[in-house]
């Protein structure tokens, strides 16, 4: 007999090549399902709450997978941590007493982090996890750039098409984002920027074409007023900045109240400046 679980996974995405499983090449859920299948002696099929890419890191990623009901959830993840890569770590495993939950299909929204680093002098500490930006930004304007963003659009203009088949309907790239919202992070680091976005989904590469927009907006290369006119344009040649990878964190995934898997995937009380 099995029954459902579901892991809180954080990770640091330097020197994996994205979350999702790849032929020839080391991700995240190809070593965690690695490690959970020497450990359970037998296959599983875990399931993510999104996928991130090459360089992209993770605080609050989810997996949902079938485990034996017999499994000892506690010891479990102690040797999921101890097995694992050390860029690699499961922060909580849990039944659910929901057997349909599903990362990735449960989830009501996911929420991203974006770390910019605005100062003149480099930071050697921040910079696998955040952009340095060495010209001063209007952190003003990039908040007023955020406001056409608010709301269900098509996100064409700030996501890499899919590659379809040539008979194939392209799948819509109609995204409802809840919040965005620039701000300067309390910290010793002079500089150090958060952007923070939260949409039912993201399409490739959505969250990375948006931070590089709003830095050109801040760097005064294109005004607020213009983010609504790209948005509109609905043509990714529209995008000229697409921010780099590691500035990037899935911070939390959101799941629905009545589900015993509905708290956020940052539960336990955290906060890691710069991660």
């Amino acid at each position: 007999m099995s029954r459902r679980a579901r892991l809180t996974v954080a990770y640091v995405g330097t020197d994996l090549h994205g979350f999702a499983e790849a032929d020839g090449v080391r991700t995240v859920m190809g070593e965690l399902r690695g490690v959970i299948e020497k450990v359970v002696r037998q296959p599983v099929s875990p399931v993510g709450a999104g996928r991130t890419d090459a360089g992209v890191h993770g605080w609050g990623q989810v997996v949902s997978l079938d485990l034996p009901d017999d499994t000892d959830l506690a010891d479990l993840q102690r040797r999921i941590n101890r097995l694992c890569p050390p860029a690699i770590s499961v922060r909580e495993l849990a039944w659910t007493d929901d057997p349909e939950f599903s990362a990735r299909f449960s989830a009501l929204w996911r929420h991203y982090r974006y770390h910019v680093l605005n100062s003149p002098i480099p930071d050697p500490f921040l910079a696998a996890t955040a952009w340095h930006v060495p010209r001063p930004l209007n952190l003003w304007a990039m908040q007023l750039a955020c406001d056409p963003l608010i709301g269900e659009h098509d996100f064409a203009s700030f996501c890499r098409r899919p590659k379809v088949a040539d008979d194939a309907t392209p799948p819509s790239l109609r995204r409802r984002v809840i919040s965005a919202e620039w701000r300067a992070v309390p910290d010793d680091r002079q500089g150090l920027l958060r952007f923070e976005i939260r949409a039912n989904a993201f399409c490739h590469q959505m969250v990375r074409s948006i931070v590089g927009t709003l830095v050109d907006v801040g760097l005064g290369k294109i005004h607020a007023g213009d983010v609504r006119g790209i948005l509109l344009q609905r043509d990714r040649r529209a995008v000229t900045t697409v921010a780099p990878p590691h500035g990037l964190v899935l911070w939390e995934v959101g799941y629905p109240v009545a589900n015993d898997a509905s708290r956020s995937s940052t539960a336990e009380s955290a906060t890691i400046s710069g991660s």
